[in-house]
């Protein structure tokens, strides 16, 4: 497994094909989907706040410091 399908969270770094879908540069929740990782593709919880499959290589994976997660997991 890769680290972006690892990771809870990865930035966009490229959105051919999905503009409406994917920032680049903006933050993305991961969610685990071994189907999708033996795949190449990764499912994360995109601008309609849906989660879906995207190709692996669209994500960058990154650790978050502990205040940025527990900012994330405040609802509003």
């Amino acid at each position: 497994m890769d680290q972006v399908t690892q990771a809870a969270y990865a930035i966009c770094v490229k959105n051919d094909g999905y503009p409406a879908s994917l920032e680049v540069r903006k933050v993305y929740r991961v969610l685990p989907d071994d189907w999708a990782t033996e795949h190449g593709l990764v499912r994360v919880i995109d601008e309609s706040s849906d989660d879906y499959l995207y190709s692996h290589d669209y994500f960058v994976a990154i650790e978050l410091p502990e205040a940025v997660l527990d900012a994330f997991s405040k609802s509003d």
